[in-house]
């Protein structure tokens, strides 16, 4: 008989694996929660540790001058990297989560976009989205994300499975809604674990299997990505419970080997009078809708591309940001160069 572990709720701490949201989203509202008075200097300089800035500079090209995330709406690229078949080089972007943050509305939107999403890298040309990471790294998947959506990525933040790892053990489990039975090989051990429909606690390890599973679920990606999702919000909620506030500290320096972000964490001071009271049934969470397609080159989600025009403009009102592309500010400069230049 086969070996394998049914999930029940359990107290028992686990040591475990989790690759797939972020903790740097945790943490932000955390903050904004009014826990920031709990953070110790050690979890402060921990944070700073996770500072690394993009190329480009503070900026966006979509953005005429950069934004404050305490002031204006802003937008964080996330992204879930698998790098542990490398030992911590390269990898890819085994997950990713767009979400925007509104200031006035102390509101929040999420979308994830499906690993197997066909877009345009640059340089590359049409490809599975998740391959623009392996290519060029954070660069090149934050540019790819913002041609794709045709909104500014402010910020952006890497994570790898151990942060998870850590994190949902430090809460001794989150709590999840099954929606069916389905099993899931252990990242761990490689034996099953099963679950059952219902209300259940898990640990890092059994987390972890509930959100990679996908070829059970009936909806694929998009039912993994929900369950992905779930298990955010179970962590906010977690997180943000009374009994949980002095964990913060050490919660903050589980993370701090990885996680990589361009936010620093001292502009976290002024977000946390700004998303005061922000509550988890705040978080919208959008759609890309599209159909499967199968080439020579293997199999791709194509998007809809009316379906996805309504979400691009939904998340520029949020950013409350002007539809202008990177190609038609190339554009305009060319044009501009043109003219003042008498020979031409």
């Amino acid at each position: 008989m086969a070996e394998y572990r049914r999930v029940v709720r359990k107290k028992k701490k686990k040591k475990s694996v989790f690759k797939r949201i972020l903790f740097f989203l945790l943490l932000l509202l955390l903050i904004g929660g009014g826990y920031l008075a709990f953070i110790g200097v050690s979890a402060w300089q921990a944070a700073d540790r996770s500072y690394e800035g993009l190329e480009r500079g503070e900026k966006s090209a979509l953005r005429e001058q950069a934004v404050e995330l305490a002031k204006d709406p802003v937008s964080i690229l996330i992204m879930g990297v698998e790098d542990y078949s490398s030992g911590g080089e390269g990898g890819r972007s085994d997950t990713l989560i767009v979400v925007t943050l509104n200031p006035k509305e102390k509101s929040m939107k999420m979308l994830s976009i499906p690993r197997d999403t066909l877009v345009d890298v640059e340089g590359h040309g049409e490809t599975k989205i998740t391959h623009a990471y392996s290519y060029g790294g954070k660069e090149l998947a934050v540019q790819t994300v913002e041609d794709f959506l045709d909104i500014p990525i402010d910020y952006y933040a890497t994570v790898n499975f151990e942060a998870f790892k850590k994190v949902i053990d430090e809460l001794n489990g989150v709590e999840v809604d099954v929606p069916f039975d389905f099993y899931e090989k252990s990242d761990e051990t490689g034996k099953r674990i099963y679950f059952t429909e219902g209300k259940q606690t898990l640990d890092g390890e059994e987390a972890l299997a509930y959100a990679r599973m996908r070829k059970q679920d009936p909806r694929g990606d998009f039912g993994r990505n929900d369950r992905q999702k779930e298990i955010i919000t179970a962590i906010i909620k977690k997180a943000t419970a009374p009994q949980n506030i002095m964990k913060v500290d050490d919660i903050a320096n589980q993370i701090a080997e990885n996680v990589e972000t361009n936010l620093r964490i001292s502009e976290a001071l002024g977000f946390q009078q700004s998303y005061s009271g922000f509550k988890t049934d705040q978080i919208d969470q959008l759609k890309i809708e599209g159909e499967d397609l199968n080439l020579n080159s293997g199999y791709y989600y194509q998007p809809i591309e009316e379906k996805m025009e309504e979400v691009r403009e939904e998340l520029q009102s949020h950013l409350e940001h002007k539809k202008i592309s990177i190609r038609e500010e190339q554009n305009e400069d060319t044009m501009k160069e043109s003219s003042l230049d008498p020979a031409k």
